[in-house]
Order: C-alpha cells, then structure tokens, then sequence
C-alpha cells in the first residue's frame, strides 16, 4: 500500500497583509495537518515544526491536496528550500477538477455535493482566530484552527477516497448537482 499524504494549512496573514498571491511565502503558518495512509494519523505542526512536514510529504509515495501546489506550496517555500512541486508526486485535486471542468471548484462545493457535507468554517475565520490568539494568547483560538485545518484535511481525504472508489466526484452549482469523472489512483500515480 503506497502511503498517502494528505495535508493542509491556515496562515497568519492574508493576501492583502502580504501584497497579493505573489508573496505567499510571507504569509506566515498559524497551523498545519497532514494526515498519512502509512500511520493511519492525522498529526499537527506549529510555525517551528514544519520540517517534520516538510520531509513527510517528499517521502510519500503521493501527495494528495486541494489547491496546494499553487497555495500550501507556495505558504511552506517560506520554511523551505526545497522546491517542493518538484521534490514530491502531487495530486492536487482542485487543478485535476479545473482541468474537467475549466471552473475553480471550492472544496466546500465538492465536498458538499460529492459527501453530503462540507467545511466547518472559512480559511478568514482561521485568520481572525489567529489573530485573536496574538492578542490574548488564548490556546483556545489554536484549538479552533487546528480543529478546522484537521476537518479540511478528513474532508479531502474523504473526496479523493469517493472519486478513486466512484471514478467521478460532484459539484454544485446554479443548474444543480453536476458529475464530473475521475481516474484517481491510490497507487504509483502520475503527477498532476
């Protein structure tokens, strides 16, 4: 069985802290989880640890994501040298989606309509809830982003496993529930 990754992050700053998607890596990361098929566990990573991150998602056999090639990528370039699109074999299913459809599909629209349930909350309220742990130093704040970034990670986990069973996956959109094929593997997969 290869062993999967699948992860996300939350960040401290927002694209209009930082200037705009050009400077992701000044972003900042208030929380990240991964969750990996080897261990069978999700783990968490604060600010100082994410090499640990780092050195998991070279060593899986896939990486498995949604938008992290372009976003969670490009937040982590800033704790890394690794350029690390190329050091790892990707999934990232929101560009496998765009390509089928030429739309930008949220995760919260596939997961909705793929799984009957989406997100627990938005990528802002895991920026005001960062923002309020600076300001009060409440662990509770990290409890909430951690939370949601561990929910987001189970939410991908749980669509990439539908449309690798299925063969498609579903989005929502002003015409109703559409399906959209897939020929996700959970072995030896092509880079996407």
């Amino acid at each position: 069985m290869p062993n999967i990754v699948y992860f996300d992050l939350e960040t401290q700053r927002s694209f209009n802290d930082v200037g705009g998607s050009s400077n992701l890596a000044k972003m900042g990361v208030s929380v990240a989880c991964s969750y990996s098929t080897e261990t069978g566990k999700y783990e968490l990573y604060g600010e100082d640890e994410l090499d640990r991150l780092v050195s998991l998602l070279c060593k899986a056999d896939q990486v498995v994501g949604y938008n992290h090639l372009h976003f969670d990528y490009g937040v982590l370039q800033g704790y890394t040298v690794l350029d690390l699109a190329a050091q790892t074999v990707n999934l990232d299913m929101m560009v496998d989606l765009q390509g089928h459809t030429g739309r930008r599909l949220g995760l919260d629209k596939v997961a909705s309509a793929t799984l009957g349930t989406g997100k627990t909350a938005v990528g802002t309220d895991a920026l005001k809830w960062w923002q309020q742990y600076k300001a009060t130093g409440d662990p509770g704040m990290l409890v909430k982003i951690a939370e949601y970034c561990a929910y987001d990670v189970k939410v991908t986990k749980c669509v990439h496993e539908y449309g690798v069973e299925h063969g498609h996956i579903k989005y929502t959109d002003g015409s109703g529930e559409q399906p959209v094929p897939v020929r996700w593997k959970t072995a030896a997969p092509e880079a996407v």
